[in-house]
């Protein structure tokens, strides 16, 4: 641990205005752990260590893991094609895709919120009221019907709708629904006993309103900036600890067996120089060497960043309530805490 990077953490956190928690860990003890900004800023309620976030895409791993499951139970593989596993049509997507490219953003298809043309994801639902999301059905009119963006397998790109496409292969091999799986199959096992997929209107006590802070100084919720209720591309709500919960039991094999858990871990998708996809999660390099396994979520009002370090066995997860900052304090942890 180094003394002057814990400082430099803690720093940042009071000067950079960062509202979330923060919490470190290895095997045997917690390392480093912080709750600032606010939860609730109308009522001035303080975020707390066990305060819960949104955390967007984050859990994206979440989808991963349900996936791999149902290969272990061998109601599919993972070079099963789509349509040999779901009963919706999609009228324009390659026959070939398969599950594979779908875990690894590499088939294709159309999305309803491609990252890499759009820049607001609040702008979507000025066509789609965010308020009719509450089922992974409901979002097919937005992606269904759109064509091909290139041959599966061609290339990496970041597809949010092919998550949601997997969210329902889920719920027609298992019969429930996709939220009800991954809290009975990975959140009980692991014992994520503050998480879950809860509506924006009805939101539980402890949980963090996400905050959009606008150019003037004035604020506003993201209640109306994302769907009001997390699916498989993203949206549950968790908890620093719970979140370090799901790291420990996934490497110690508590949710997957060995062969599985390291197939979920393998680079598949290269992104750039330094940085691979595997399932549901980003794998970054370090001298040739990986670095750390990481899952990240940015919505309006949500950032979030977690990670599990192999060479050092330290885990890490950085959640906010705001649209920026966890990335930063990510980088000033990594400096304190990782070799």
């Amino acid at each position: 641990m180094d003394k002057k990077g814990v400082t430099s953490t803690k720093h940042h956190i009071r000067e950079d205005g960062f509202s979330g928690t923060v919490l470190v860990k290895d095997h045997k003890e917690v390392l480093f752990q912080s709750a600032s900004g606010h939860a609730n800023r109308a009522d001035e309620c303080l975020n707390e260590l066990n305060t819960r976030f949104g955390i967007a895409s984050g859990c994206k791993l979440f989808t991963a893991i349900a996936i791999a499951q149902l290969v272990e139970n061998n109601l599919l593989s993972f070079q099963t094609r789509l349509k040999d596993c779901l009963d919706i049509e999609f009228p324009y997507v390659d026959e070939r895709v398969t599950i594979h490219h779908l875990l690894t953003h590499s088939s294709g298809m159309a999305d309803y919120f491609d990252e890499e043309r759009m820049d607001d994801f609040g702008d979507v639902w000025k066509q789609t009221p965010m308020y009719l999301l509450k089922n992974l059905k409901d979002f097919l009119p937005m992606f269904q019907h759109g064509k091909m963006m290139f041959t599966p397998g061609e290339k990496f790109h970041y597809n949010n709708a092919g998550y949601i496409v997997l969210g329902l292969i889920v719920e027609q091999q298992t019969g429930i629904s996709f939220q009800e799986y991954v809290e009975k199959n990975i959140f009980e096992r692991c014992g994520m006993e503050q998480s879950g997929y809860f509506s924006l209107d009805s939101l539980p006590g402890n949980t963090a309103y996400g905050y959009i802070d606008q150019q003037d100084g004035t604020w506003r919720t993201n209640a109306y900036s994302i769907p009001i209720k997390g699916g498989a591309d993203g949206g549950a709500f968790v908890s620093a600890s719970d979140m370090i919960k799901l790291w420990e039991a996934l490497m110690d094999y508590k949710l997957l067996d060995e062969q599985t858990t390291n197939t979920l871990l393998t680079p598949y998708a290269h992104v750039n120089e330094e940085v691979d996809y595997g399932y549901g999660l980003w794998v970054n390099y370090k001298h040739n060497s990986i670095y750390k396994y990481h899952v990240m979520g940015y919505d309006p009002g949500v950032s979030f960043h977690a990670a599990f370090y192999p060479q050092s066995e330290v885990t890490l997860a950085v959640l906010s309530n705001k649209s920026s900052g966890a990335r930063d304090v990510m980088k000033e942890l990594e400096k304190a805490f990782v070799m």
